[in-house]
C-alpha cells in the first residue's frame, strides 16, 4: 500500500512539474490591442497600437507615443518619447508572463524598482 501512494506521488510530480504556461509573445509583438485597469476606484480602458519600435497610447482623448526596445521574445523596455514630468521620463520594464490566442498576462514596473511591480492583461483587438 505505502509503496502505491509513493509510486502515485511521484507520478502526480512527475506531470504537474512538467507543465508550463503558454507563452507565443511574438504573436504579440505587433498590433493593436486593450488593457483595463482601475485607476482611483474607477476602471478605465487604454487602447495602444504596437510595432517593432513604436508604441502610440489611446486613453480618455489623449495620445501618447512611445519608444519600444526589445530586450527578447517576451520582454521589452517602453519609454515616452515626449515626457511632460520626471515621472514620465522614466522607462517602464514590461516582461510577457503567459499568453493565450487574444490575451497576455504581463508584469510591469519602473527599469530598476524591483519592489513594485504590476500585474495586467492585454487583449489583441485586431
Amino acid at each position: 500500500m505505502m509503496r502505491f501512494i509513493i509510486s502515485s506521488c511521484l507520478f502526480l510530480l512527475l506531470f504537474t512539474s512538467c507543465y508550463q504556461q503558454e507563452r507565443n509573445c511574438a504573436d504579440f509583438k505587433t498590433g493593436e490591442f486593450e488593457f483595463t485597469y482601475t485607476l482611483d476606484g474607477e476602471e478605465k480602458t487604454s487602447r495602444f497600437v504596437r510595432n517593432d519600435t513604436l508604441e502610440v497610447d489611446y486613453f480618455e482623448d489623449k495620445v501618447d507615443s512611445n519608444s519600444v526596445r526589445w530586450i527578447n521574445d517576451c520582454e521589452f523596455i517602453v519609454k515616452k518619447l515626449n515626457p511632460t514630468s520626471a515621472q514620465e521620463a522614466k522607462a517602464i520594464h514590461m516582461k510577457i508572463l503567459t499568453t493565450s490566442k487574444k490575451t497576455y498576462t504581463f508584469e510591469y514596473s519602473v527599469v530598476g524598482d524591483k519592489t513594485n511591480k504590476q500585474k495586467g492583461i492585454a487583449t489583441k483587438i485586431d
